[in-house]
C-alpha cells in the first residue's frame, strides 16, 4: 500500500475516532498522548515542538515459504520480501495517523514483531512513535510531504537539531538468510582444533553486508548527508537455527545550517549518595 499524504485509508473507524478526539474543537479542549519520558517531553518542548499524540500502525502479515538448499548459503528472498513489506506496511499505518493529526513528524519509533499461538506462520508487525508539530509552523516534513520518522530519543532529537541537522527519514535494510548445514566430512576434520568456519563466517558477513546496504540505500533515496544510531539486529523469528533476519535501522539526517556547534557537555554530580 503506497503512502498518499492525507489518506486515511490503512486506519480503522476506532483510530479516526481517537485521533479526532485529541485534535479537540468545538468547545473541547486538545489532548495529547506520548510514550516521551519527562525529559524528553521537556527537551522536544524546549527545541520548540510540541508532541500531538502518540500514533501506531500495525500489520498482521502471513509469512510465505521458501525451500532452501541444506549445505548452501543463500538468501530466502521471499522471506526478505514479506518482512520488509509488512514493516512498511506497519510504517505507513503510523504515517497516516501523524497526518490526521497534523504532524511534521514522528520521534522515537519503535518496530516490533510479535508471534502468536494461532498462527503460525503469521506476526504482527507494529510501528509505534510520538507524532510531533513544530509550534512555529516551519517546515520538517520529507520532500514528499511525508512526516520525519525516528527512532532518535527525545534527549538525541534536541541534541541534533541544536547541532545544525533534521531527521529525514527512518531508513532500514533487511535481509533473511540460510545458512548451509556442516557435511560430516567437515566435522571430522575441525575435531580437536582452533579453526576458522569460513562457512559460517562467509554466510553471516554477506546476510549483515546484504541488510546494511540496503539501508544504506534507503538514505541515498532520501537524500540525505547520513544515518546516526544505525544498528543491525538479529533474531530467527522461529524459523529454525539455520535461518536468521539481520535487521539494520537507523536515522536518516541532513544538515539545516552551514555551522555545526556541538553542544558541550555538562558535568552533573548526583547529590543523593
Amino acid at each position: 500500500m503506497p503512502y498518499t499524504p492525507g489518506s486515511e485509508e490503512g486506519l480503522p473507524a476506532s483510530a479516526r475516532m481517537r485521533l479526532n478526539s485529541m485534535r479537540g474543537g468545538d468547545g473541547k479542549r486538545s489532548l495529547f498522548t506520548s510514550d516521551l519520558s519527562v525529559n524528553e517531553f521537556l527537551l522536544v518542548r524546549e527545541a520548540g515542538f510540541d508532541p500531538v499524540g502518540l500514533v501506531m500502525g500495525s500489520s498482521i502479515y502471513h509469512i510465505g515459504f521458501q525451500m532452501a538448499s541444506y549445505n548452501q548459503n543463500q538468501e530466502l528472498e521471499v522471506l526478505t520480501q514479506a518482512m520488509y513489506h509488512a514493516r512498511e506496511l506497519a510504517m505507513t499505518r503510523m504515517e497516516e495517523e501523524a497526518d490526521v493529526l497534523g504532524a511534521d513528524g514522528i520521534v522515537g519509533v519503535r518496530l516490533e514483531v510479535t508471534r502468536y499461538e494461532w498462527g503460525e506462520n503469521l506476526a504482527e508487525f507494529m510501528a509505534v512513535g510520538t507524532a510531533i508539530k513544530h509550534r512555529q509552523g516551519e517546515h520538517f516534513r520529507t520532500p514528499d510531504n511525508r512526516p520525519f520518522t525516528s527512532d532518535l530519543s527525545g534527549q538525541d532529537f534536541w541534541t541534533l537539531l541544536k547541532a545544525g541537522y533534521r531527521p529525514i527519514s527512518l531508513v532500514m535494510g533487511t535481509c533473511v538468510y540460510h545458512v548451509a548445514h556442516q557435511g560430516l566430512k567437515q566435522w571430522f576434520k575441525q575435531v580437536g582444533q582452533n579453526i576458522e568456519m569460513q562457512n559460517y563466517t562467509q554466510a553471516l558477513y554477506d546476510a549483515r553486508e546484504l541488510a546494511l546496504s540496503r539501508m544504506q540505500a534507503e538514505a541515498e533515496a532520501e537524500q540525505a548527508e547520513g544515518i546516526v544510531g544505525a544498528q543491525v539486529q538479529e533474531s530467527s523469528h522461529g524459523w529454525g537455527s539455520h535461518v536468521i533476519e539481520y535487521f539494520a535501522i537507523g536515522t536518516a539526517v541532513a544538515p539545516i545550517a552551514t555551522d555545526h556547534k556541538i553542544i558541550e557537555p555538562t558535568l552533573i554530580l548526583p547529590l543523593n549518595g
